[in-house]
């Protein structure tokens, strides 16, 4: 049985980061819909990684919830820019985003290299593997023990 990614503790920072705003400030709010996209976007990929197998698909996903979170940070800096009474908010956004770094770089150590298809972009190939590298048959026997996986 796979398990929810709603049990993630890097899902978890993530939702805990969306909830951060109040609901009765329009500007936060509105500071917060640029935010939301980027959320949605890593909740999204989170998802999407802990939903296959592979390698790369796996890295793909983690590259663009790095930039979606590197994003927020940079974001942030609008609210001091413009001397906003209310940027203790961001202080709290990065802080949380520090927390979910750490939370990520845990989570990326424990994607199996060993599950991989070559990427021919070679982009997101397991460190020693090149985009021409020639993949043997019994390299992707992971395939076929998927429901044998929690």
């Amino acid at each position: 049985m796979k398990r929810s990614v709603n049990n993630l503790p890097l899902y978890q920072k993530a939702e805990e980061i969306d909830n951060l705003f109040p609901e009765d400030n329009d500007y936060l709010q509105a500071i917060k819909s640029n935010l939301l996209e980027d959320i949605m976007i890593i909740q999204a990929k989170i998802s999407g990684a802990e939903a296959v197998k592979l390698y790369d698909i796996k890295m793909e996903n983690a590259a663009i919830i790095r930039k979606a979170a590197r994003d927020i940070m940079v974001s942030g800096n609008t609210l001091e820019m413009f001397g906003f009474s209310d940027a203790k908010y961001y202080k709290l956004v990065r802080n949380l985003i520090e927390e979910f770094r750490l939370l990520f770089r845990d989570w990326v150590a424990h994607f199996n290299p060993k599950h991989f298809i070559v990427d021919d972009w070679g982009l997101f190939n397991p460190p020693g593997i090149s985009s021409d590298y020639i993949q043997r048959d019994d390299e992707l026997n992971f395939l076929d023990d998927e429901e044998n996986e929690e």
